[in-house]
């Protein structure tokens, strides 16, 4: 299907949204989703096995050593407890978003991190399944820019295969749009309008004379 025909539609699986106002007036976003479910799990399981342990414990006797393990058990069961609410903070906060000019993960409670790549500077995108993880339905996704920071990896990413079939389709359609004659100015100078085309000749979205002839225009 030619560039600027996107195949996916967007994806929003975020249990709380991604702020508006942290987006451009003229973006869109096509994918806002957390972490996937097995992000999750490890505390969970802590949390599943702290209760039972607890929940035992609390049947022994008034021995010395029955009082220890009831303690050991309350005190593994608030530890437990705070790990898997912290997880889960951190999951409700972390946002993977791709919008129609750049890709966006930020994570964070009350600090902030975060890591933002425009598209028009991404040369390649991958992303790894194990077996397991593809019955899960998740995975790591590596973007490839031309930023200092190189290779990006995102880990838990729910569909990853998906996901990099509309990160490409966005880089497509931006270009296409930014390309195009009478299209208001996005911000990217020429030389990012060359690179992302470039991208797109490299990856077999265009051809290499289509390359050339919208260097061409762009070159004046």
């Amino acid at each position: 299907m030619p560039p600027g025909h996107p195949t996916h539609g967007p994806v929003y699986s975020a249990l709380v949204p991604f702020p508006k106002r942290l987006l451009n007036s003229y973006e869109t976003i096509k994918v806002d989703m957390h972490p996937h479910w097995w992000y999750l799990t490890p505390s969970v399981a802590a949390l599943a096995v702290s209760v039972g342990f607890s929940v035992w414990a609390l049947t022994l006797g008034d021995s010395n050593a029955d009082k220890a393990l009831k303690v050991v058990g309350i005190v593994l069961l608030v530890a437990s407890g705070l790990w898997a609410l912290i997880r889960y903070m951190l999951w409700v906060t972390t946002h993977f978003v791709v919008t129609s000019d750049r890709v966006i993960f930020r994570q964070g409670v009350l600090r902030k991190v975060g890591v933002q790549i425009p598209l028009e500077r991404v040369n390649n995108v991958n992303f790894e399944q194990t077996i397991f993880e593809r019955l899960l339905g998740a995975g790591d996704l590596l973007i490839e820019s031309g930023g200092a920071d190189g290779q990006q990896t995102f880990e838990d990413i729910r569909h990853p295969d998906r996901v990099t079939n509309i990160i490409h389709e966005a880089i497509e359609e931006n270009t296409v749009s930014a390309a195009r004659p009478g299209v208001a100015d996005t911000g990217l100078d020429v030389a990012g309008q060359l690179e992302r085309l470039e991208g797109l000749a490299q990856r077999g979205s265009i051809t290499w004379e289509e390359f050339e002839a919208q260097k061409r225009r762009l070159l004046g």
